[in-house]
């Protein structure tokens, strides 16, 4: 349209005829008029299409908005529908969960019948190894009072020893003491008839005589001071044995006080094992009240349970009802959305055909435009030759005409395309806007009514949600509670665990302290026996010494008195020699050279003995300096690697707090429901108490025995409770799953 218009615009000077100016001015007006009415055409098909243009927009913006109704009421159906199954989902799961756990607790509620058996297990598992451990008991009792009699009896017989050996002693030094004061008074008359024999005699032999004298009594000095440090030493082992004595005593004193605190302790641990029994008692009933209380719990959610599978069976219908209304309804709209599209349909084939008629309209224009083309081209080629003169002004105004033309043709063409166009699609929206408004009415009419519907439906929905949420919060307050229990099971199987592995290193320190005071006990009494072999060899040492001295003074005694004898004899005859022949010096030189020599001999023979013993003891008292210094470093390294006295006391007292509570512990596990009855057995404490000096301890590999079957019942006992433990764990976990 464009290229023919400008064509037609080139060639606008042959277009006037040749006729002059009355020719143009008719063309002009003729022209102009038709300008006028194809302006006033415009103006009122512009107005009619700005008026159809606002409807347009307007139907539009009504179906959008329509359209945008429906996808809400739509989605808003769809995610009720969801909600809705999601309630559906979960009320189901919910009904599931609920079966199961009345099914548990119908498998767990404990009837009469099997509480009565539980009780008889528990009684008969219970009572036989209570028995055991009182009959133990008893026999550990009657056993540490056999001991106690023993050391008592131990006791009484060291001490009468002690002061049978004290009396021995003293009697022995008493005699000593005599039999010396009776030496050294017979010595001193001795000295004093020598003495009066001196006198009588020469001054030299007189003083040759007082220096032997002075000489025996240096000697006899030296003996008396030997025999005195003799009976210091004998005073100082004497010392040392009782000492030894004593010390025997506080050991065997502390060993009666220990003996006395164990039986203390036992008889504690008695009573607190009749306390436990009636604590046991006290909770056994107060589970069976729990019990009871669990069951009727039981009852109420079980008829809880029904309630709620009724009222969850009800929903379920009334939202299969509900789900067969919608289904309905969204067939409806479907089919009525495909009459809509068919309907589109066929409107659109009508507009298509339509566009075709007008298609060959505008090439039938065409061709009768390039006819007038062809006609004007003639009358330009004839008019050419007569308007030269004309040239310049219709040139310009040519052009300006020529754009107005163009424009106006332009405008024109798309004002008619777009008015045919326009009419055909604002009568189809109008038609098609008419159906949609009828539509859009009577799917509002649904919709409300749906909407109303829908409204009631969210009330009774809102009605069972808020029902449901007391179901739930009575559910979380049930799972809260079964929770607790799992806690409190887990608790326990903690404090369990825990108290396994306090017994179990519990064990290990008693072993290891058993052993540590195994060895402490074996090495103190292999010292103990060393030393009291040592102190008896040396007892028996100084006994065959004192025999031995007892009889060499004996016999010293013997020749001495032999010696006084003789010389007395010898000096007698001498006297009577003398005064018969007058020769006493030649003759009474012979006794006093035999004195002499006597004399000398038993100096010499007492020194050699006396440089003897000094020799030996010298060697003892080396011997023993050493044995002290072994001793001593082996003090040390014992310090060192052991543990001194106070920490080996510490610890005793330790292993016997540990031993107690292991006790406690073992009762708690192994005895833990006790008949007051079998507290106490009386035909032991009879016994006991009619023959307290019997010896009623069992054997060791016996009571070995009996630790390891109390050790088995122990661990068969925790082995039953980690099992029920973990069985109750896993059924209330899995609910709570």
């Amino acid at each position: 349209m464009v290229i023919c218009s400008l064509t037609s615009m080139d060639t606008f000077p042959t277009i006037f005829p040749p006729g002059g100016d009355s020719g143009l001015t008719d063309s002009q007006s003729e022209f102009q008029k038709m300008l006028i009415d194809e302006r006033l055409r415009c103006e009122h098909h512009k107005t009619n299409y700005q008026t159809l243009k606002v409807e347009h927009t307007r139907l539009q913006h009504e179906y959008i908005k329509s359209q945008n109704e429906l996808k809400r009421l739509l989605s808003e159906r769809q995610t009720d529908q969801e909600k809705l199954q999601l309630l559906l989902e979960e009320l189901r799961g919910a009904l599931i969960e609920k079966t199961k756990e009345l099914e548990e607790m119908k498998l767990q509620v404990l009837t009469p019948q099997k509480l009565e058996l539980l009780r008889t297990q528990i009684q008969q598992e219970l009572e036989t190894p209570m028995k055991d451990r009182f009959r133990n008991l008893d026999e550990e009792v009657e056993k540490y009072r056999a001991e106690y009699n023993k050391l008592r009896y131990e006791h009484t017989f060291l001490k009468s020893e002690f002061e049978h050996q004290k009396e021995e002693f003293a009697r022995i030094l008493e005699e000593e003491k005599i039999k010396y004061e009776s030496e050294i008074s017979t010595l001193e008359k001795d000295k004093e008839e020598l003495r009066n024999q001196l006198l009588s005699v020469d001054s030299t032999r007189d003083s040759k005589r007082v220096e032997q004298l002075v000489q025996e009594k240096v000697s006899l000095f030296q003996k008396v001071k030997g025999l005195e440090a003799e009976v210091e030493e004998l005073r100082a082992k004497k010392e040392n044995s009782s000492a030894q004595v004593e010390n025997i005593q506080r050991i065997q004193v502390r060993q009666l006080a220990e003996m006395q605190a164990t039986v203390r302790s036992l008889e504690a641990e008695k009573q607190s094992a009749k306390l436990q029994a009636e604590r046991l008692e006290k909770e056994l009933q107060s589970i069976s009240e729990q019990n009871t209380d669990l069951i009727s719990k039981l009852h109420k959610a079980e008829r809880e349970t029904n309630t709620l599978t009724s009222k969850v069976k009800e929903l379920k219908h009334s939202n299969k009802l509900e789900i067969t209304d919608i289904k309905l309804e969204a067939a409806r709209a479907k089919s009525e959305l495909e009459r809509e599209r068919n309907k589109i349909q066929s409107e659109l084939d009508g507009l298509q055909s339509d566009n075709e008629v007008l298609k060959s309209a505008l090439e039938h224009h065409k061709a009768l435009l390039v006819e007038k083309d062809r006609e004007l081209i003639r009358k330009v080629q004839a008019v050419k030759e007569e308007g030269y003169q004309k040239l310049v002004i219709l040139q310009d105004e040519k052009l300006e005409l020529e754009n107005r033309l163009a424009d106006l043709e332009k405008m024109k063409v798309e004002r008619d395309v777009w008015r045919q166009y326009e009419k055909d699609q604002c009568e189809e929206k109008l038609r098609a806007s008419q159906m949609a408004e009828e539509s859009a009415r009577r799917e509002l009419q649904s919709i409300r009514l749906k909407l109303e519907q829908q409204i009631v439906n969210i009330e009774n929905a809102e009605k069972e949600k808020h029902e449901n949420a007391d179901l739930k919060q009575q559910i979380s307050s049930l799972q809260i509670q079964l929770m607790s229990f799992g806690e409190s099971e887990k608790e326990l199987l903690n404090s369990n665990q825990i108290l396994k592995e306090t017994v179990e290193k519990l064990k290990q320190e008693c072993r290891n302290l058993r052993s540590q005071a195994d060895k402490a006990q074996l090495e103190v009494e292999r010292t103990l026996e060393d030393k009291q072999i040592q102190w008896l060899e040396e007892k028996h040492k100084f006994q065959e010494r004192i025999t031995d001295r007892e009889a060499k003074y004996n016999q010293a005694k013997e020749k001495l008195q032999r010696a006084a004898i003789a010389q007395k004899k010898t000096l007698l005859k001498c006297e009577y020699e003398e005064s018969s022949l007058g020769l006493s010096t030649v003759r009474c030189a012979f006794p006093f050279k035999a004195l002499e020599m006597t004399t000398c001999y038993f100096y010499s023979k007492r020194k050699s003995l006396h440089e003897n013993k000094l020799k030996r003891l010298q060697e003892k008292v080396e011997i023993l300096e050493a044995k002290i210094e072994e001793l001593e470093t082996e003090n040390q390294v014992l310090n060192r690697k052991n543990v001194p006295f106070e920490e080996y006391t510490r610890l005793q007292k330790r292993l016997k707090d540990i031993q107690r509570r292991h006790n406690e512990f073992r009762s708690l596990i192994l005895v833990p429901n006790i008949p007051p009855t079998a507290s106490i057995n009386p035909v032991s404490v009879q016994a006991s108490a009619m023959v307290p000096g019997m010896d009623l301890s069992f054997p060791p590999h016996m009571q070995e025995e009996q630790h390891q079957r109390e050790l088995s019942l122990l661990r068969k006992r925790l082995e039953e409770l980690e099992t029920t433990q973990r069985k109750q764990l896993e059924e209330l976990g899995s609910p709570g799953e």
